[in-house]
């Protein structure tokens, strides 16, 4: 089947307003890729953003950097036996010249563009994307879990720059996709007690199943009291995957003498903390943006072990042609994951 000489690319220009416009088709230029895409998700990121709330990306918004897709062609300089694998995508668009860069640290690189976010994204049916950005797939891991990856790699960066976990007291606050993903990583990374917070009792109850130890409600006026008693002690880090003034005066409360915050959560703004004890108390608090291609690597480790039922985290999808349905479906708290799937026959 010859390749479609025009493209349907979504485009967000308000949560109302959610279309699909016509394109060009692209081409692979020099050390491009052309991919097909198969399914994308959607984040917590994108709907920041839908609702104008995200302060690093604006309307209008072409979307999708959670990307599964098939090479269908290589531009100049590209190894074509790429052409016909499955691949993954990492969105991070680093320059590879800054410090960061040089130091390794391409997620917080200077001039940091996002896929899907600064940039036009992969929810279309072909788009162009440099050829390291692509990460070959292995079989054994299908689309519907591939898509995944992308959300999973946050987590593992997050749990790896907390250092060794084994033996730890971990609270992680917010059970969606990034919550549950930090909950997976921190129990292979030999956390002993894991506390999850959260408002839906439904994600409490999916938390327990995918191995949290105990949970709690953080809207609870006895929730730290609560997590301190659940856990034995006080918190060794905690995972802030909701970034709220609540869940920083929640992760604080709870944490010992020393403990780590790790941000991992978006916050919409500027946010208010108790510095007083972040001062009084010797309290790490430590910012996650994105991650590298040693987390993507591990990501797609913990997908291959299969230890969760994929209809615990994908819980809708949408054809392309319904992605203003998909969105609308991501604002529904009880949903954990949504995808979008796309067949551009």
């Amino acid at each position: 089947m010859s390749t479609p000489a025009t493209n349907r690319q979504v485009v967000v220009n308000s949560a109302d307003d959610i279309r699909i416009e016509r394109i060009p088709r692209p081409e692979p230029g020099p050390g491009q890729v052309l991919v097909r895409s198969t399914v994308v998700g959607i984040c917590g990121s994108d709907m920041h953003a839908v609702h104008g709330r995200h302060p690093f990306v604006s309307l209008p918004m072409r979307p999708g950097h959670e990307v599964v897709g098939v090479v269908a062609a290589a531009g100049p300089g590209v190894d074509p036996a790429l052409t016909g694998g499955r691949v993954v995508i990492e969105p991070n668009l680093a320059c590879g010249s800054c410090a960061q860069c040089a130091q390794g640290r391409y997620n917080i690189c200077a001039t940091l563009d996002v896929f899907g976010c600064q940039t036009p994204g992969g929810m279309t049916d072909y788009f162009t994307i440099a050829a390291d950005r692509a990460v070959p797939l292995p079989d054994d891991l299908d689309d519907l879990r591939a898509a995944l990856v992308e959300p999973a790699a946050t987590p593992v960066h997050a749990v790896r720059r907390a250092g060794d976990l084994t033996g730890r007291r971990v609270v992680v606050i917010g059970a969606g996709p990034i919550g549950l993903f930090v909950l997976l990583a921190a129990r292979a990374a030999g956390a002993a007690h894991i506390a999850v917070a959260d408002l839906l009792d439904s994600k409490r109850d999916l938390a327990l199943r995918l191995g949290a130890d105990s949970v709690l409600d953080p809207a609870d006026p006895g929730a730290a009291d609560h997590t301190v008693t659940a856990l034995d002690g006080r918190a060794d880090v905690v995972f802030d995957c909701v970034s709220r003034e609540s869940t920083v005066r929640l992760a604080i409360n709870v944490l010992d003498k020393g403990g780590l915050l790790m941000t991992v959560g978006v916050p919409s703004g500027p946010t208010s903390i108790d510095l007083d004890l972040v001062q009084d108390r010797e309290l790490t608090i430590m910012g996650n943006l994105m991650y590298t291609r040693q987390d993507v690597d591990r990501a797609i480790e913990l997908l291959r072990d299969g230890t969760f039922a994929l209809t615990d985290i994908v819980t809708a999808t949408y054809d392309i042609e319904d992605a203003a349905d998909a969105f609308h479906a991501s604002d529904d708290p009880r949903h954990v994951k949504v995808l979008v799937t796309v067949d551009p026959s």
